[in-house]
Order: structure tokens, then C-alpha cells, then sequence
């Protein structure tokens, strides 16, 4: 069983930048493949990063590669997002997740986080 907490959203304007970070309990962290999601309103759900357990490979959505890294301390058992040069179609709720799979299909994440809001203004 693995329990995901993110934190660090927030307002911000365009062109700025966040931290979002998620700590994540149990003792196996090392071995699941994390992944941050997001959903705004009134559209699906859609995979922004992700970083396998196999390897440090990451992967991104086109629409943020260059602008977001996905990064994590195993030791802390935490996963980050640090999002730069941000626009608002990155309004979103974000979401990490976590699956012991190598995947960047939602569906495939067994658990996942809360949630915390990312808005921002034009």
C-alpha cells in the first residue's frame, strides 16, 4: 500500500514557476515508477511526467517537455515537479501517482494523490 500527499500548488502568473512535490509512505518507493497527472475542468485526465523505477528515464508530455522536470529522492521517498516558464493552459488540478509498472497510461497507476490546484493567470 502506498499513500501519495502532493503539496505546493498555487496562483501564479504566466511565465513563472512552481515546485509541486509529493511524499509518498511505505517502504518500497524505490520500485514504483511515479508519474504526475493533471485535469482541468471539463477535460480527461492527462499524463504531464513520469520517472521509472527501473532507470532515472523520464518521460514527458509534449506540452511541457522543456518547460517541467520530473525528479525523485529515493532516500525521502519523494517525487518532484518543478514547472517553469508556465502558461495558463497549465491551470489544472495535478495529481501524482504511482505504479509498479514502466507505463505513462493513467489507467495503469494503482494509487494516486489528492490532488493540488496549479492555476494560472494570464
Amino acid at each position: 500500500q502506498v499513500q501519495l500527499v502532493e503539496s505546493g500548488g498555487g496562483l501564479v502568473q504566466a511565465g513563472g514557476s512552481l515546485r509541486l512535490s509529493c511524499a509518498a509512505s511505505g517502504r518500497t518507493f524505490s520500485t514504483y515508477t511515479m508519474g504526475w497527472f493533471r485535469q482541468a475542468p471539463g477535460k480527461e485526465r492527462e499524463f504531464v511526467a513520469a520517472i521509472m523505477w527501473s532507470r532515472p528515464n523520464t518521460v514527458y508530455a509534449d506540452s511541457v517537455k522543456g518547460r517541467f522536470t520530473i525528479s525523485r529522492d529515493n532516500a525521502k521517498n519523494t517525487v518532484s515537479l518543478q514547472m517553469n516558464s508556465l502558461k495558463p493552459d497549465d491551470t489544472a488540478v495535478y495529481y501524482c501517482a504511482a505504479t509498479r509498472l514502466i507505463t505513462t497510461t493513467g489507467r495503469s497507476y494503482e494509487y494516486w494523490g489528492q490532488g493540488t490546484q496549479v492555476t494560472v493567470s494570464s
